[in-house]
């Protein structure tokens, strides 16, 4: 059973949160970065950004670095951008992005149900980034940007959150990107009982984006369990901050490839080793999207193709090798192309299939990548599988939407919570 808990969030005031919360500080380019923290003194950027303030450069990582961001966030409280909430409480959250709505719930998930496998997991992480994150984590005491959960829908669940979506919002603002995000404060405690018994009847919940973060939360708690020689379990460092979505919720773009070079092969070498594996079908000036499963679109040279795997060819149905991502990696990329780790070789770039194919096309015509790779989107019941099975997907397999603020709900590692 998962074990989903509510907290007292501190949020932005609700005059202020339009300006406090931001996307992920990595989604800006340096310039977009820098204009956005010299115009708005609220952005949650100045937190995790904030040598800006000073003009005193740190490291990132660093102790100094991380003290620093300790200390605006503190400024923050201080200065009554962000709140605290008196009553342990769960967050309704709604995004409408164009034609899609998500609606998800901010809770707190706990360590012990990420070691002990109620939560799933389908990427692999790494121990440096995890030990980043981790100390980060142990300086700043706060998490700011929820991991994205999903969960098997619920009735009882959906009904709930129908009735409070019918209730005035807490917050109610649109970005500039167009998005509008809408929040209520679940503060009865009848309602939070509810909630957290009902997901105590659901036996698994699946990461859907934010590993590191939840191997870094489960490490630190670990950590500091260690320390501590003993816990009652209703220290802050068990739980960690999640946003919990039914699946039917959720969108799971495309994770698209682009290439520098075909390894010293022309096209129609290139073509030609395909076809060992791939019946081809040239589709001209004409955008192509991948039909189905198993059915890969190639850009070259201003000119798209079908490249549909040749039924022989799938010889293993384990849950990996029946991926797109990895029938790419195994078929073209490695054998053809000579990229065998996806991770390090600096001859491939990804590319969000939220993009369109224009995030394939435009790199190609511009003459900065030679060819690229349009892939049939992952299902929900494939990443399930992955994680029900203890497998890992390839490397950037996956998009998943919706993406979720940082700085509008912030759970607070120091907080003794209800246990």
């Amino acid at each position: 059973m998962a074990r989903i808990i509510p907290f007292k969030g501190i949020r932005p005031a609700a005059d202020k949160v339009h300006l406090v919360a931001s996307r992920s500080v990595d989604t800006y380019k340096a310039p977009e970065l820098r204009l956005k923290l010299a115009e708005n003194p609220f952005t949650f950027l100045h937190v995790i950004n904030p040598d800006f303030s000073d003009g005193k450069k740190t490291k990132p990582g660093s102790p100094q670095r991380l003290a620093k961001v300790k200390q605006r966030y503190c400024d923050f409280v201080d200065e009554g951008i962000l709140e605290k909430d008196e009553k342990p409480s769960f967050y309704l959250y709604r995004q409408r992005k164009g034609n899609h709505t998500y609606t998800g719930i901010i809770g707190c998930s706990s360590i012990d149900d990420y070691f002990n496998g109620v939560i799933k997991k389908h990427e692999q992480t790494l121990a440096a980034r995890e030990q980043k994150l981790k100390d980060y984590l142990d300086v700043c005491d706060i998490n700011a940007e929820p991991v994205l959960f999903c969960y098997p829908d619920d009735n009882l669940i959906n009904g709930l959150v129908e009735t409070i979506s019918h209730r005035v919002a807490d917050y109610d603002f649109t970005t500039t990107d167009k998005v509008r995000h809408t929040l209520w404060v679940i503060d009865d405690h009848s309602e939070t009982s509810f909630l957290s018994k009902r997901f105590e009847s659901i036996d698994a919940i699946y990461i859907a984006d934010g590993h590191h973060r939840s191997a870094s939360s489960a490490l630190l708690g670990k950590e500091r369990r260690e320390k501590a020689g003993s816990f009652k379990g209703n220290e802050g460092f068990n739980y960690y901050l999640g946003i919990f979505f039914p699946e039917s919720e959720l969108t799971i773009y495309d994770y698209n490839r682009v290439v520098k070079d075909l390894n010293g092969l022309s096209n129609e070498e290139f073509l030609k080793n395909l076809s060992e594996s791939f019946r081809i079908e040239n589709k001209g000036n004409v955008d192509f999207h991948p039909k189905h499963l198993h059915n890969i679109g190639l850009y070259l040279d201003g000119e798209w193709y079908s490249l549909e795997l040749k039924q022989e060819k799938l010889t293993s149905y384990d849950p990996v090798s029946t991926l797109d991502a990895d029938i790419l990696s195994r078929m073209v990329l490695s054998p053809v192309l000579g990229i065998h780790d996806l991770r390090t070789d600096q001859r491939v770039e990804f590319v969000p299939g939220i993009k369109g194919l224009k995030g394939i096309t435009e790199p190609v015509d511009q003459g900065r990548m030679k060819a690229g790779f349009a892939l049939f989107p992952v299902s929900m019941s494939q990443l399930k599988l992955i994680a029900d099975t203890n497998n890992i997907m390839p490397p950037k397999t996956t998009w998943v939407e919706p993406k979720i603020r940082s700085g509008l709900v912030i759970y607070d590692l120091a907080e003794k919570v209800e246990s």
